[in-house]
Order: C-alpha cells, then structure tokens, then sequence
C-alpha cells in the first residue's frame, strides 16, 4: 500500500506538468527537469501518506480482531458455566 500511494502519486504529479508544460508551451528540457522533481517530491508525500493509511488500516483490523476474540472468550467461558450448572443439576 505504501509504494502504491507514492508511485500514483508521483506518477500524477509527473503527468500534470508534463501536460502543463505542453499546454503552455514551454521548452521540453525544462518540462522534463520540473516534472522529474514533482516526481521525487510527489513521491515521498506518497510514502508519507502511504504509511499513516497502513498504520491506521493495520490497527483498526487489530483492536476488530482483538473485540472480537475477547468477545469469543466470554461466549466460550459463558457456555462452560451454563453447561457445567446443567450438568450439577441433575
């Protein structure tokens, strides 16, 4: 997810002043040196936001998961108790 988010970023960046430097007009050697470093810059803003996104999506799946297991262990000891009073009643 991490190298997802920087190379679409980075990719769009690139794209979008190459596409300006043509509409403008302009010279290909600047287009191609400016849109180099949107790039690079695009690039570590995408891994910067690439790795808040997997470290909130990883511990929201962590605190389901851990809800959900403490949830399972108390149906799980419930169900032994139920069953063990069933059990001393007869």
């Amino acid at each position: 997810m991490i190298r997802s988010y920087a190379l679409s970023l980075g990719a769009l960046a690139m794209a979008l002043v190459a596409l300006r430097g043509a509409v403008r007009g302009e010279l290909a050697g600047s287009v191609a040196t400016e849109s180099i470093v949107a790039l690079v810059v695009f690039v570590v803003v995408g891994l910067g936001a690439g790795w808040i996104a997997d470290y909130l999506i990883r511990d929201s799946l962590e605190q389901m998961f851990r809800a959900r297991i403490a949830w399972y262990r108390k149906e799980l000891l419930e169900t032994s108790r139920d069953q063990a009073d069933s059990s001393e009643d007869r």
